[in-house]
């Protein structure tokens, strides 16, 4: 049945995009400074229902996508943006079933969006060092019904990953990832999944360090650029401002031992290439 029930999770949007994430509640209702509307009228409606308000103002309401839900969600620390987690979810091998370790919850906006990746049959452990930052990303997975399938450990990652048997794919989210890289690898499936994101070069440099001196192999370095449009027809145009820099990705895979992949002849630096001996 497409339409909305009691207890629903729902994005209500005004036609101005502004939207706000509420749980539908019977007897209950959804105020703002334009007017208030019952949650009574909205049960029972399709989702994609125009609403409008006790003062005439119309929102459409709409079942909230994972990336709705990853910006809504309450924040004590910035979350990963939705065009990085949508992206790290097919390069971890997040699906159905899968056992994926994060080091860095955050606010889990990451957590959440692994749980829905890997549920029902799938778990995902997020070990983090702050108990604060755990009691807000264990809130929020109750908030949307996900916590069945998140363990939160709260233990200092450098001092080795608390989960029993092996994961199939660790993502760390935090300052010095290069200080977990072993202790990943000795969790970690053959073959298994790694990734990180950190915000400056440095960190990347010596990310990569580490990972080279370890046993992963495939190692990749990328960053996601999103530029959105103003929709509407009769003057198409790139919207002024846009979502650019919010992290650098990497990306690896756990091989049987150290493995350092050879440059390519147009990676090689110019000086050997061209002038080969030459100082």
């Amino acid at each position: 049945m497409n339409t909305i029930q009691d207890q629903d999770l729902a994005l209500i949007v005004d036609m101005r995009d502004k939207a706000h994430l509420v749980r539908v509640r019977t007897g209950q209702k959804f105020e703002t400074h334009h007017g208030f509307i019952p949650y009574d009228a909205i049960i029972g409606q399709p989702w994609g229902s125009i609403i409008h308000s006790s003062l005439g103002h119309p929102y459409v309401v709409v079942q909230p996508s994972t990336a709705d839900l990853i910006t809504h969600i309450k924040r004590s620390s910035q979350v990963i943006f939705p065009k990085d987690s949508a992206y790290i979810l097919m390069r971890m091998n997040a699906k159905p079933g899968a056992r994926v370790l994060e080091s860095g919850c955050g606010s889990g906006g990451l957590t959440l969006a692994l749980a829905t990746a890997v549920m029902p049959t799938g778990h995902v452990y997020s070990q983090e060092i702050r108990e604060d930052f755990i009691d807000l990303a264990r809130r929020n997975m109750e908030r949307v019904g996900l916590d069945p399938y998140v363990t939160f450990i709260h233990a200092d990652s450098t001092q080795g990953f608390k989960v029993d048997g092996k994961v199939d794919a660790v993502f760390l989210d935090m300052p010095e990832p290069e200080t977990c890289v072993l202790q990943a690898r000795e969790v970690l499936k053959d073959g298994g999944f790694f990734g990180a994101l950190v915000p400056t070069t440095n960190q990347v440099v010596n990310l990569l360090r580490a990972l080279e001196d370890s046993a992963f192999g495939l190692i990749d370095v990328e960053e996601i650029l999103t530029r959105r449009y103003k929709p509407v027809a009769d003057r198409l145009r790139p919207q002024d401002r846009m979502i650019a820099h919010t992290g650098f990705l990497i990306f690896a895979r756990a091989v049987v031992k150290p493995y350092k992949r050879p440059l390519a002849a147009h990676e090689t630096d110019e000086e050997e290439e061209v002038f080969p001996g030459e100082a």
